[in-house]
């Protein structure tokens, strides 16, 4: 992939070619920004740029052979390392799922982690970056590089590493040998190792601007102008946003009615359709309910910059927008705060597991009280 195919980012680009030509390109860079922004994408365009024998000033030349094969995902010294789901018995990497992610990789250079679930058919398990895939990362890059150049280790969601496999990385971390890069793709460093943050240089990945989107909306899905710049506005800066706003249509109306619901529910004090309403929910799959909170919190946001009258903050939907024109009044300066961190404190419970009958209805009974403040 180069640089011209990712979306955006130009700001992020010049950085990253600009360390490559002055030769300060740090051992171990940090790549940090939501899903979508395309973190992955310039990953790949940077072991492109690095591998490339023919290096432009600002791309890689997409004609050598080192070019050609980091475009077929078959240059011996390009390696991935990625959250996997742990086999019961033997030794668990990257490697035991290698074909699956050059699979996706061919088909799509942005996706997130539910697609990567579903692709390593499951939806409910934890996928972790296992204890063994240091000792695999360590072996792989104790190896001469096969073309005599660069060795480029790209770790897509670091946070997701074991605190053991962590540990045993740092040392080549710190101290890799020359010519060998690392480039960790994080959405949540925070969830990170300070020992781990301190060994990388961060680069932050903005959102996507509307103009990129927009952009990049009409000349590869074929939107008209209009179109375009409207669903760019209600994506977040997120181009895997953008891409649901048109392809799952159908899925953010299930969630929209999910919020309308329960908010309905809460204002009525109706304690039996609140229980219904927390059992539904419990049927999901957990990175579902992962989603829908993280959907019913930017709602929230939403409906609260809509009581200030300023259409050009707003970013909804038509049929979001027509809900706040009567609901916004209720999520209010009184409010807001607690609301955003009962549902932040429900979506980190389910992350933990905690058991979902109680998650969802002590939710709905907060919503309760907080709609009446």
């Amino acid at each position: 992939m180069r640089f011209s195919e990712v979306i955006g980012q130009d700001e992020v680009k010049k950085i990253l070619t600009a360390q490559v030509r002055s030769g300060r390109l740090p051992h171990a860079l940090l790549l940090s920004g939501d899903t979508g922004y395309g973190t992955l994408a310039l990953a790949l365009a940077l072991a492109s740029y690095v591998l490339c024998s023919r290096q432009g000033d600002n791309d890689s030349c997409g004609e050598c052979s080192e070019c050609i094969k980091t475009d077929k995902l078959i240059h011996p010294d390009l390696h991935f390392s990625f959250p996997v789901i742990k086999k019961s018995n033997g030794t668990t990497t990257s490697d035991t799922y290698l074909k699956e992610w050059l699979t996706q990789l061919t088909s799509e250079k942005y996706f997130d982690f539910n697609d990567w679930l579903h692709v390593i058919g499951t939806d409910n398990k934890q996928a972790i970056i296992p204890d063994d895939e240091a000792d695999n990362i360590i072996r792989k890059l104790s190896l001469s590089a096969y073309e005599g150049g660069w060795k480029v280790m790209i770790i897509w969601l670091p946070e997701k590493m074991r605190t053991e496999a962590a540990n045993t990385l740092l040392k080549t971390l710190e101290e890799p040998s020359a010519k060998t890069l690392f480039i960790l793709c994080a959405e949540h460093p925070e969830q990170m190792l300070d020992t781990i943050l301190s060994r990388t240089q961060r680069i932050d990945v903005p959102p996507l601007s509307v103009e990129d989107l927009a952009k990049a909306l009409m000349e590869q899905r074929g939107l008209d102008h209009d179109t375009a710049v409207s669903v760019a506005r209600v994506s977040g800066g997120s181009w895997l946003k953008a891409l649901k706003q048109i392809c799952d249509a159908d899925d953010s109306k299930v969630m929209l009615q999910s919020f309308i619901q329960l908010m309905r529910l809460a204002y009525m004090r109706d304690l039996s359709g609140l229980m219904k309403w927390s059992e539904g929910m419990v049927a999901l799959g957990r990175e579902q309910q992962k989603a829908y909170l993280s959907y019913m919190q930017n709602m929230l946001r939403e409906n609260f910059i809509y009581n200030f009258g300023r259409s050009e903050l707003n970013f909804m939907t038509p049929q979001e927008t027509d809900f706040a024109y009567k609901f916004a009044r209720f999520i209010n300066e009184r409010n807001i705060i607690r609301f955003t961190e009962e549902f932040a404190h429900a979506q980190r419970d389910v992350a933990g597991n905690v058991n979902g009958k109680a998650i969802f209805f002590n939710l709905a009974l907060k919503t309760i009280i907080l709609l009446r403040a």
